[in-house]
C-alpha cells in the first residue's frame, strides 16, 4: 500500500496551453499518456457507499488495476491509501491489497462488480524539483462517460512523489502568480458517480466531526476546520450558479462554523494564525449574510405580511425591491468567488492549517471539557436573566447558543452518545425561537432601508406584535434547555 498525496487544481483549456512556457517547467521534457480507466461497483453500489474505488486502467500496452479509498479532499488537497498491480483485463485479483478487511470485501464482491462509468483523457506529466521534494505535476484532458453522458476533464493533479506536503502548497503558489488554478474538491471517481447516477447539484450540509480522544486539540482543529472548508468549498458551483437559498445558507453556515472553530481552538493555535483567519474570511461571510437576509425576508418573513395586508399597495413594491436586493447581493458573492485572491486563500489556509504544530500540548479531553463548559457558563448566565434582556443582549445571548452547539457538535464523538441528541434538540428549538425573533428585527431594518420615506405604521405594528408573541414564548424554550443538565466528556471516548 502506499499513501498518495495530491493536490487537485481546476484550470481553462486556454490556461493549460500556458502551462508548458512557465519558468519553473522550463528544461524539465514533460511525459506524455494516453489513459483509459474503467470503473467498478456492484449493482447497489457498494463500494461507493464504502467510499472505496476500483478501476481498470489502461497504460500504453499495460494493464493496471487499482484500488483507492477516498478519504475527501479539502482546499484540493487529499492523502488517499492506493493499492495497485498489474492486471489482466477483467479480472479482479485483489491479492495486493494488504488491507485485511478491505481486501475480503472485495474479494466478496467480485462476482457481483459491472463497469459503471468510464475515464479517458490525455497526460502530460512533468517530475518538477521543488524546495526538499519531487512533485509530479500532470495535466489531465479528456472526458468522462457514463450512460451515454460526458463531463469533460481539464484538470492538474500535483502529486508528491518524496518531500514534504508544504512544498506541493508552495509549488501552487508559484503556478498561481501567472495562472489561474482553483483547487478542486472531487475526485474524477466522484464525478464519474455523480454522472452515472444522475445527481444534479444540490447543497452540502456540513458532515460529523471525526475526532477521537486520542488526538491532540491541534490534531483536532485540523480535522474540524478542514471538514469546514469542505463544507464550503462542496456549496460553492451553487453559489457561482446563482442557484436556491439554500446554497447560500450552507455557505454561511460552514463559514460561521470555521470562524468559531478558529476562536474555540484559539488557545492552542498561534496568535498570528488566529489574527489572520480569523479576520480573512470576513468579507465573504458579511457578502452571505446580506443575501441570507434577503431570501430569508422573501421566503419566509415577506408571506404572512403580505397576507395579513393584502390591500397595502407597498407590499408589491416591498417584494419587488426585495427581489432586487436579493438578486445585487447573489451578485456580489459571485464576484468576491470570482477575484484571484479567492483560489490563493483556499491554498495559503489549507497550508496554514497542515503547517499547524503542537506547542502547547494537553489531552483534547481536557481541552474540550473547559471549552465546553466555558461556552455552557456564558449561554446559562445570560439565559437566566432572560427577562431583562435587551434586544442587543438577546442577540448575544442568540450568539452564545450558536457557538455552544456548534462546540457540541465539534466535540460530539467524545461526548455520552444517548444524552447529547436530547440536549441539541432542546438547543435547537431555543435557537430556532430566537432566530424567528431576530428574522423580524432584520425585517423590521429591511423594510425601513427600503421604505424609508413611506409611513408603513401598520406594517411596522404587525411586525412588532409578532415579535412580542415570540419574546413571550421564549421562556419555556429557556427553561426546556435549562433543564438538561450539563454534558460530560466520556471516559472512554
Amino acid at each position: 500500500m502506499s499513501i498518495e498525496i495530491e493536490l487537485k487544481l481546476q484550470l481553462t483549456a486556454k490556461t493549460a496551453k500556458k502551462l508548458a512556457s512557465h519558468p519553473l517547467l522550463a528544461g524539465i521534457k514533460p511525459q506524455k499518456q494516453h489513459l483509459l480507466n474503467t470503473y467498478f461497483d456492484t449493482p447497489k453500489l457498494d463500494l461507493q457507499a464504502k467510499r472505496i474505488a476500483v478501476r481498470f486502467r489502461k497504460k500504453g500496452w499495460q494493464w493496471l488495476l487499482t484500488v483507492k479509498s477516498a478519504e475527501p479532499a479539502s482546499g484540493g488537497l487529499a492523502m488517499r491509501s492506493e493499492w495497485e498491480a498489474q492486471a489482466t483485463p477483467g479480472v479482479f485479483d485483489f491479492s495486493h491489497v494488504d488491507a485485511d478487511d478491505l481486501r475480503q470485501f472485495l474479494e466478496q464482491s467480485t462476482g457481483d462488480l459491472e463497469p459503471i462509468f468510464t475515464t479517458d483523457f490525455r497526460r502530460q506529466i512533468w517530475n518538477v524539483p521543488f524546495g526538499e521534494s519531487l512533485i509530479e505535476l500532470a495535466v489531465d484532458r479528456g472526458n468522462i462517460e457514463s450512460r451515454g453522458n460526458s463531463t469533460p476533464i481539464c484538470e492538474i493533479e500535483l502529486e508528491l512523489l518524496s518531500g514534504k506536503v508544504d512544498d506541493i502548497f508552495g509549488l501552487t503558489r508559484k503556478l498561481q502568480e501567472q495562472l489561474d488554478l482553483h483547487p478542486a474538491i472531487a475526485s474524477k471517481a466522484e464525478r464519474g458517480y455523480n454522472l452515472y447516477n444522475k445527481v444534479p447539484p444540490s447543497p452540502f450540509k456540513a458532515k460529523a466531526a471525526t475526532i477521537n480522544g486520542q488526538m491532540t486539540p491541534v490534531e483536532a482543529f485540523r480535522s474540524i476546520a478542514l471538514g469546514c472548508l469542505e463544507h464550503f468549498q462542496r456549496n460553492e458551483n451553487g453559489l457561482l450558479a446563482g442557484g436556491e437559498a439554500e446554497f447560500i445558507h450552507q455557505a454561511r453556515v460552514a463559514l460561521r462554523r470555521l470562524r468559531s472553530a478558529i476562536k474555540l481552538f484559539a488557545p492552542v493555535l498561534p496568535p498570528e494564525f488566529v489574527t489572520t483567519y480569523g479576520q480573512t474570511w470576513q468579507t465573504l461571510a458579511s457578502a452571505l449574510g446580506d443575501a441570507r437576509n434577503w431570501d430569508v425576508f422573501l421566503e419566509e418573513t415577506l408571506p404572512p405580511i403580505q397576507a395579513a395586508f393584502p390591500d397595502n399597495r407597498d407590499i408589491k413594491r416591498l417584494r419587488n425591491e426585495a427581489r432586487q436586493r436579493a438578486k445585487s447581493a447573489r451578485r456580489s458573492i459571485i464576484r468576491l468567488l470570482a477575484v484571484s485572491e479567492y483560489p490563493r486563500l483556499l491554498v495559503e489556509f489549507t497550508s496554514a492549517i497542515y503547517a499547524l504544530t503542537d506547542t502547547l500540548p494537553m489531552p483534547l479531553k481536557e481541552f474540550a471539557t473547559e471549552r465546553i463548559a466555558s461556552h455552557a457558563r456564558r449561554a446559562r448566565k445570560l439565559a437566566a436573566r432572560h427577562a431583562t434582556l435587551s434586544p442587543e443582549e438577546r442577540h448575544r445571548m442568540r450568539i452564545s447558543f450558536k457557538k455552544l452547539r456548534y462546540t457540541l457538535e465539534f466535540f460530539a464523538p467524545l461526548l455520552p452518545s444517548k444524552r447529547l441528541p436530547s440536549y441539541l434538540a432542546a438547543l435547537s428549538q431555543l435557537q430556532d425561537e430566537l432566530g424567528l425573533i431576530n428574522d423580524h428585527v432584520t425585517a423590521e431594518a429591511l423594510i425601513n432601508d427600503v421604505l424609508a420615506k413611506r409611513p408603513i405604521g401598520p406594517i411596522h405594528g404587525w411586525i412588532s406584535g409578532r415579535h412580542e408573541l415570540l419574546v413571550k414564548e421564549l421562556p419555556e424554550a429557556l427553561e426546556i434547555w435549562l433543564t438538561t443538565g450539563q454534558l460530560k466528556i466520556r471516559r472512554n471516548s
